[in-house]
């Protein structure tokens, strides 16, 4: 893919392409990186998605307005829209990072993504940045519960559970295996109300709890208790 294509996807043409040329340097290529764009287009994202999420969903509270904003800007969203539009393909890296894939790293892709959004903005103003940003976001936000979305799985059942007004699970540790450094839990979640009981394994207990309780709402999710 070159930097035409890009341009296409993200349906944006830059005025002054060494902004671009800019946003698609990691650090490990030299000195005129893309890390001063990755601040300056945080800042923009977190903007233009709160904005958004003001607009349209007007009946939900400050707090559930945060918890969606922040996990929408994180890494994981980030990560998956720079694979959606490949830039990883364009990213200029060291040698060292090219080897070792740096390409499909995470954290550099989601850096890079909030880069680009910084290289528009200073290339035409926020509102060009905005669109380009919401063009990416508006899809994934549709395609997203946003009553679930960032919410853990303990917090997902025992929402499930106090909605219809059943009594929360009660979680046990079943045992604890391997070195201290190195534990191993497997937990039980139980529900006596619906007669369920899951279980799950993890590197703390809490891990495991999220893991049980996980299997639980993963298998209620689909039922009805009115």
């Amino acid at each position: 893919m070159n930097r035409g294509a890009l341009c296409s996807r993200i349906g944006y043409e830059f005025v002054q392409p060494q902004l671009l040329q800019r946003a698609l340097t990691h650090r490990s290529h030299g000195p005129a990186n893309n890390e001063r764009l990755e601040f300056l287009g945080d800042s923009v994202l977190n903007c233009a998605v709160a904005h958004y999420l003001y607009d349209n969903y007007p009946n939900l509270p400050e707090g559930d307005l945060s918890r969606l904003r922040s996990n929408l800007v994180n890494q994981q969203t980030l990560c998956t829209l720079a694979q959606q539009i490949d830039l990883g393909e364009l990213l200029l890296l060291g040698e060292g990072e090219r080897k070792s894939g740096g390409h499909r790293r995470p954290s550099i892709l989601a850096d890079a993504m909030e880069a680009l959004f910084g290289a528009v903005f200073l290339d035409s103003g926020f509102d060009a940045a905005q669109r380009v940003v919401l063009g990416l976001y508006v899809p994934f936000i549709e395609q997203a519960d946003v009553q679930t979305l960032g919410k853990d799985a303990k917090t997902l059942l025992q929402e499930y559970l106090q909605g219809r007004k059943l009594a929360l699970p009660k979680y046990t540790v079943l045992a604890t295996e391997g070195e201290a450094h190195a534990q191993r839990f497997q937990v039980e979640c139980e529900i006596a109300q619906l007669k369920l009981t899951t279980r799950g394994k993890g590197g703390s207990r809490r891990a495991a709890e999220q893991a049980a309780a996980a299997d639980a709402y993963r298998q209620l999710a689909g039922d009805r208790y009115d």
